[in-house]
């Protein structure tokens, strides 16, 4: 069921809210009386930028706490705690200049067919042993990948593994699909 404005409005919003508490180093938010889709225990990305550029990305598959609460989380992780970022985190001046964008995820679908995704349709979670990686659906359409270069692009840049082991039948894949909203 596709979220309501109301409900895009409200996720942006504890969003933000997170994301300026973790930057400031205060208590981080919580959501005032929430329902509906903020009750749920759904994955969800909570993405950073500034003009244009990508300033964190943190996200979950296994949400351990209803929505509302994982997007506070996952906001001020993206903000703080984003490896790629560590000796550039967001900056209290920068804050107004920064663009939050929430996705929230389908569950976890296991393929044996990853090669028939639908390129900016699916996201894809690559999982073998401890290591793991992910894109959100929206990746391959931003960079122009195919199929297999998406796949490959997972196994190699973000999950630590060798170039096709999205193929090899130890490698788990899963798709999934999310619905994304930004300021």
């Amino acid at each position: 069921m596709p979220l309501s404005e109301q409900e895009k409005a409200e996720l942006l919003t504890l969003a933000r809210r997170g994301v300026e508490a973790a930057v400031r180093g205060e208590r981080l938010p919580e959501p005032e009386d929430p329902s509906g889709v903020l009750t749920e225990e759904r994955g969800c990305f909570v993405t950073l930028r500034t003009s244009g550029r990508l300033r964190g990305c943190i996200g979950t598959f296994r949400p351990d706490r209803p929505l509302g609460e994982m997007i506070v989380q996952m906001a001020a992780a993206a903000a703080t705690q984003d490896p790629r970022f560590t000796h550039d985190r967001i900056t209290s001046d920068e804050l107004p200049e920064v663009s939050v964008h929430v996705s929230v995820l389908s569950p976890l679908t296991p393929t044996d067919e990853p090669e028939k995704l639908v390129l900016g349709k699916h996201g894809i979670y690559i999982t073998r042993g401890f290591q793991g990686g992910c894109f959100l659906p929206e990746v391959a359409t931003e960079t122009g990948w195919s199929v297999e270069e998406f796949l490959d692009q997972c196994c190699t840049g973000k999950a630590g593994l060798p170039p096709g082991a999205w193929r090899d039948p130890e490698t788990e894949v899963y798709l999934f699909t999310s619905e994304k909203t930004g300021e």
